[in-house]
């Protein structure tokens, strides 16, 4: 499987709620970075992290959290995954769309790391 086949795959898992996919190719290894200004914001190391720090956080706070995939760039060693999150905070109600970036870095066939760049500011709107 390419590089940019494991991260399709990780994306195809997310389309049907398939969090063990998401995270299967996710090693003890493997960093995770959420942007700084997001409400998970930093780094986590290995499956078990990603899944509490990340998306058990975002299932407690948001209704309806999404990635939707415009783009996949095919970079060979980096694959870089451009779309865009729409949630509805369950505190406020409020909605939120905002851009996004994932990193994906690997070495040989493992993902090394996982970087997020996204525009904040919606999000943070939708929570205060």
């Amino acid at each position: 499987m390419s590089t940019v086949d494991v991260v399709a795959a990780h994306y195809a898992a997310s389309d049907r709620g398939d969090l063990d996919g998401m995270l299967a190719p996710i090693t003890a290894n493997t960093t995770w970075t959420e942007a700084a200004g997001f409400p998970y914001a930093g780094t986590y190391t290995g499956p078990d992290e990603v899944r509490e720090n990340v998306f058990f956080a975002i299932g407690k706070d948001w209704d309806g959290y999404t990635f939707t995939l415009a783009e996949l760039v095919d970079g060979g060693q980096t694959v870089i995954g451009l779309g865009h999150y729409q949630a509805t905070n369950k505190a406020s109600g409020r909605s939120f769309t905002a851009r996004v970036a994932h990193v994906w870095k690997f070495d040989g066939d493992t993902v090394a790391s996982f970087e997020q760049i996204v525009d904040s500011v919606p999000v943070a709107a939708a929570i205060d």
